[in-house]
């Protein structure tokens, strides 16, 4: 799962000219997997508690999620603060990459619940999840 959402993050910041141009080359993997470490971990937080374990929590996703909502705003809020003391990136840029989670989160539900869309399925974000739970998936929903 983590690599599927760190290919999302790197199309979607790469065809963003704003980040794209400002980020320097250098770090421009490590900030595309910070994005990606912060939005897995919120995926496996949040899952757990979702009614309707992962396919409720994707569904929140896939009409559309707005920068302030409550899915967004707690991986924003961890991810600004990250990308400014991790990588020196001004404030424009880290608002920027903020402002891209929204869309990379729709892209990713829209992906998972495509049936179509074979490169990513609820399948295999459950299995992805529950082998970051410890096996404890079933206890939190990723196995209904």
């Amino acid at each position: 799962m983590f690599d599927q959402i760190l290919n999302l993050v790197k199309e979607h910041l790469d065809n963003n000219p704003q980040v794209a141009n400002a980020v320097p080359a250098d770090k421009a993997d490590a900030v595309h997997k910070e994005v990606a470490s912060q939005i897995t971990d919120h995926l496996k937080n949040a899952a757990g508690t979702a009614q309707g374990g992962i396919g409720g929590l994707l569904s929140k996703f896939t009409g559309g999620v707005e920068s302030g909502s409550t899915a967004t705003s707690a991986i924003t809020g961890g991810l600004a603060a990250s990308l400014a003391s991790k990588f020196n990136l001004p404030p424009a840029v880290v608002g920027a990459i903020a402002g891209a989670v929204p869309g990379i989160l729709q892209k990713f539900a829209h992906k998972a619940m495509d049936p179509n869309d074979h490169s990513i399925s609820l399948d295999s974000i459950k299995d992805s999840l529950s082998g970051m739970t410890g096996g404890l998936g079933n206890m939190f929903g990723f196995g209904k």
